[in-house]
């Protein structure tokens, strides 16, 4: 039968759900990979990771019910939540793609204030600095406005000090010897931000496909159904 047809129709919306069935896991693997090696212990962080891979299953394992089955009503709620998902999706995409530098830094600042200090520890560690920026690095957990920071007195560049910095041990130093988090911040959420846009528009693009696919699939009559000649 020609590409096109029910049975090719059929066999490239399982082989989508499938897809995403496997990113589901990667997400969940992600997730778990990052708690054993002790990478993020935020459990914001990993309970949204985690939530994002079981979402994708469910979305898959409703396309691959109601495509395996030919259920007219499974397959309805299927193609409404993929179309949200591209709209939402291609929307977020061109945001990331769209956001200046100025942006970023808002956002950084926005989301280092309204982090808990468990995510805020995680950045540190992982990035090897401490504070925010060289203005927050004096100010410690407790700081009203979000600015705080824990401590950094067990990150390495603390550790190879010659001399006890007060964003290390909290005594009158002037000078920080390690780096505010903001730089490095600003380089990975750029990076993160261009991956996360390029994805994010292939994938919308995958959502729409499978719109249209099981738009038409939805409305082609099935071969064991059809009256013989």
């Amino acid at each position: 039968m020609a590409c096109g047809g029910f049975t090719c129709s059929k066999n490239s919306l399982i082989a989508l759900n499938i897809l995403y069935i496997i990113i589901g896991f990667i997400l969940v693997g992600v997730a778990s990979y990052g708690i054993t090696a002790n990478y993020v212990n935020s459990i914001s962080i990993i309970g949204g990771i985690i939530a994002c891979g079981v979402f994708l299953w469910l979305i898959a394992l409703l396309g691959l019910l109601g495509t395996y089955k030919h259920n007219q009503v499974l397959l309805f709620f299927y193609m409404v939540i993929l179309f949200l998902l591209f709209i939402l999706q291609f929307g977020i995409a061109c945001a990331c793609l769209a956001v200046t530098e100025d942006q970023q830094d808002k956002l950084i600042r926005t989301g280092w204030a309204k982090s808990s200090d468990k995510t805020k520890a995680d950045a540190q560690r992982v990035f090897g600095c401490c504070g925010l920026d060289s203005g927050s690095q004096l100010e410690y957990a407790n700081s009203t406005d979000g600015n705080g920071h824990p401590s950094c007195a067990d990150l390495e560049c603390c550790k190879t000090s010659k001399e006890k910095s007060q964003c290390c041990y909290m005594d009158q130093a002037e000078n920080c010897t390690c780096n505010p988090c903001l730089d490095t911040l600003r380089g990975k959420i750029t990076d993160a931000l261009k991956y996360s846009g390029g994805i994010g528009l292939f994938f919308s693009f995958t959502e729409i496909f499978g719109f249209i696919l099981s738009c038409r699939y939805r409305n082609m009559p099935s071969p064991s159904h059809v009256p013989l000649q």
